[in-house]
This record gives C-alpha cells, structure tokens and sequence, in this order.
C-alpha cells in the first residue's frame, strides 16, 4: 500500500509540474506531438500488438467474455481509428487562448474572459486501450497533463501505447510527464489517486455504473458523472409515423449496447393504436423483445407485460420499455422520474409543443424529429469527445476540447485604482 501511495503522489506531483508548461505550449507543436503520436503508431503496430496480446492471453486463462476481449484487441483496424483520431484532433481548433468576451467598465476598465486549461485530468476508464490515445489527445490539444488509470486487463497494452505518447512528447521538447499511465493493477491505486486533490482538477471515469459510483464516493476532487443513459422518444399526437418509426428504430436497433441508445419509447394515446402494431413488426423482426404497458399489451399481444424494473432500465440490448401515455404532460413527468439526464427525444409535426419539450425536459441533449444516437461528439460537430456528462457542472452533454477548458478574467487598465 505504501509503494502505490508513493507511485501515485510522485505521478501527481510530476503531472502538475508539466501541467504548467503544457498549459502555454503553441497550437503548433501541440499538433506536431499529435502527428507524431500518429506516425509512430502506425511505425509501432508490431510492438503494440504483441503487447497487446499479452492481455489477450491473460483475459483468456480468466474465462472474459468474447465481447471483452473484442473490446480489448488492438486489432489493425482500432490502432487505424486511433491514428485517424490524432490527425483529426490536430485538425480541430485550439481553445486555449480565445477570449470569449470582453466589454469596457464605465471607468474604462476593459474586462474580459479568455480560454484556459483545467490542469491536471485524471481519467479512470475500463477494458478498451485505445481510450488511452484518444483521451491523451484531447486533454494535450486543450493544455492539460493527464494522468490514465486504465483497466488492470488492459495493462501492458496502456503502458505501450503510453510510451509511444511519451517519445512524440520527449522529441517535441515536451514534458514526458504530461501523459503517464499508472503502472499498477492494485486497486488501491484508485483510491490514492482520488485523494490527490492539491494536484489533480478534474476526474473523467468511464466505465459502468458500479465503476462510476465508486469513483464518485470516494474522490476529493470534482468528478464528471455520466451513470447511465436511460433514453427515450416520445411519439407524439399528430406525428409523422413514419418518420416516428424509422427515428425509433434507429433509436434502439443500430447499436443497443451504447449509451444513446433509447431504452423507453412512449407514445401517446391518439397514434397508439395506428402507430404501435407497424413499429412492433419492426422490432419484431429485428428481434427487439418488447415489454409494455397493460395499453402497449392489449395491441401487441406478442409484448411482455412490464414489471417497476423494467421503467428506466437501461438494457443496453435488443430488449425496449413501451409506454402508452395520455398527454405529452405524463410524457414529460415519466421522463423526469425515470430519465437519466442524458437524452431525450420527440416525435412531432406541432412547433409549439416542440418547443415545450426543448424548454421543459432536462437532459443533455433534447432533439426534435431525429435519433437519440446523435448524443455523440463527432455527430454534433464537436471533432471528438472525451466522454458524456450528465452532470451539469461544469460541462453537461459530449465533452470535447472546448468543455477540457475553463475561462478566466482579465482586465486591461490604464492606471485605475478603485475609490
């Protein structure tokens, strides 16, 4: 215990001191780190590979299910999507440094806020390796140093990819410190690293709900939280239906095991009896169990009837909670019972009523007319993201560069002193 202790206090500590030179380095060599990053991954795939495959064997021998260790492969294709994501983080706008606004006292004091990084990042994540490149990323483009405590299946692969980071860093006459991986698979690790409050600013997990928790109750430092993605769409009266099902499926049937998938669909009551049976042949098909209200019930007889549990369950599978409701008001109130503030979507031809569901519903992502699967950075325009909040301080929605920052004031005077 007291070696992680000290393993985790030295990481910190060196982390800050990078923190500061990170901070101010040009958007240019910030770039030139990213594109060599991405070079030598392609110059590395051998290397990385038979690392990986050290995890690999290990997740093997301890019987991981084949979808984990799916995850966990640094196939050809994953090291390719991690090289494509450096080039397009390089591409993005640097936010450091924007002055966001600015406006002159009557004194003429002239006030504004600029652009900054948060610090240090620590970013506790499970099983997928290539998280260890993309989160490096975006934390560097946006000035900050990094500390990555990657899943203890994944280890050899983190450790790998980390000292490919670390080169790019070390050649561009950046701190090595500015990315580390915690070397360790003990536990406690977590722990001590949630305590390190005088060095880290923020703490990104990403991983289940039990993984979150944890994190959550036991840190001392401000933590992003994103529980869960209980998503719904509410089809409503008057609706395009056929918009309605195409939307809905998307919603459920494209990737049921991400977090914007929909979990809940509710559908009020004047479309239900000509909107639920053509929806249901399509689930039906597509092998989607459906667990309905007593409503949903009587016109899909093939419906399993829903239990409490099943209201605001998030499945991630092909299995979907339906509800017929009689107003858009019972709409939104099962919304604010059972959501998770994550994303919510309706169905509608009324502008008014589109309206009152951007205004009134509480998620970070509300959308009229389209699929709850756009709740991603790329798809709305952001380049990439380090994960979604569902907190709403101090970012709530897909955080990209822009939500790695946080702004200052400054002031430009002329010799005012205050009376």
């Amino acid at each position: 215990m007291a070696d992680v202790k000290n393993i985790i206090e030295s990481m910190a500590q060196k982390a800050r001191l990078a923190a500061r030179k990170v901070a101010v380095l040009s958007t240019d060599v910030k770039n030139k780190v990213l594109l060599s990053t991405a070079q030598k991954l392609e110059d590395s795939k051998h290397r990385l590979q038979q690392e990986n495959q050290k995890d690999l064997k290990n997740g093997k021998e301890k019987g991981l299910s084949p979808a984990f260790l799916d995850r966990l492969e640094l196939s050809h294709k994953v090291i390719d999507s991690m090289i494509q994501g450096l080039q397009e983080v390089a591409a993005l706008p640097d936010p450091v440094g924007e002055v966001t606004k600015m406006w002159k006292r009557p004194n003429g004091l002239l006030v504004g806020r600029t652009r900054i990084p948060l610090g240090v990042i620590g970013m506790i994540y499970e099983s997928r390796p290539n998280v260890t490149i993309d989160a490096a990323a975006l934390c560097l483009k946006a000035g900050n140093s990094v500390l990555l405590k990657g899943g203890s299946d994944a280890l050899h692969s983190n450790l790998a990819l980390a000292s490919v980071l670390q080169e790019a860093l070390a050649e561009n006459g950046v701190p090595e410190d500015a990315v580390q991986v915690v070397p360790t698979t003990d536990r406690a690790a977590v722990t001590e690293l949630l305590a390190r409050e005088e060095e880290i600013d923020l703490i990104i997990p990403r991983g289940g709900e039990g993984l979150i928790r944890f994190v959550v109750e036991n840190s001392k430092i401000p933590v992003l939280k994103h529980y869960k993605g209980v998503c719904h769409c509410y089809v409503d009266k008057g609706c395009d239906e056929d918009m309605a099902i195409e939307i809905c499926f998307n919603s459920k049937v494209q990737r049921p095991g991400v977090c914007n998938a929909m979990e809940g669909m509710l559908v009020h009551q004047d479309v239900a009896e000509s909107f639920l049976p053509r929806m249901g042949e399509q689930f039906k098909k597509a092998g989607v169990e459906l667990r309905g209200c007593e409503r949903t019930c009587q016109i899909l007889p093939y419906a399993v009837r829903a239990t409490e549990e099943d209201w605001g369950t998030e499945f991630l599978d092909l299995i979907l909670a339906v509800k017929v409701v009689s107003s858009m008001d019972e709409a939104m109130d099962y919304i604010d019972r059972y959501g998770s503030n994550h994303t919510e979507a309706i169905i509608t031809r009324d502008y008014a009523r589109a309206r009152r569901f951007l205004n009134e519903v509480d998620a970070s992502l509300v959308l009229v007319n389209a699929s709850t699967r756009f709740n991603d950075g790329g798809q709305l325009g952001l380049g990439a993201e380090i994960g979604i909040s569902t907190s709403k301080l101090h970012a709530y929605g897909p955080m990209g560069l822009e939500e790695l920052t946080t702004t200052k004031f400054i002031a430009f005077g002329d010799g005012q002193v205050r009376t």
